[in-house]
């Protein structure tokens, strides 16, 4: 089963701004950014390919992306 691509930016519109702002002032922030698009694009890769979709190791993508995700909204709505 395919998920819905995700991207930080459609999820949390409000925070456009804050977001961008953090980017260039933090490397840790711009670090989460691209490691969250990075197991995404892991995550679709998977998926699209039937390649073991039920698989352990997509499971713990996936956990590691929302881990990624609340960490990045917490960065960006604290402030």
């Amino acid at each position: 089963m395919r998920s819905e691509h995700q991207d930080l930016l459609s999820e949390f519109p409000e925070l456009i701004e804050k977001m961008q702002a953090l980017r260039e002032e933090s490397p840790h922030f711009e670090k989460l950014l691209n490691e969250f698009k990075s197991v995404t694009l892991e995550i679709e890769h998977i998926e699209r390919s039937d390649a073991a979709s039920g698989s352990t190791s997509l499971e713990e993508l996936k956990k590691k992306r929302l881990a990624i995700k609340d960490e990045v909204y917490q960065m960006a709505s604290s402030k």
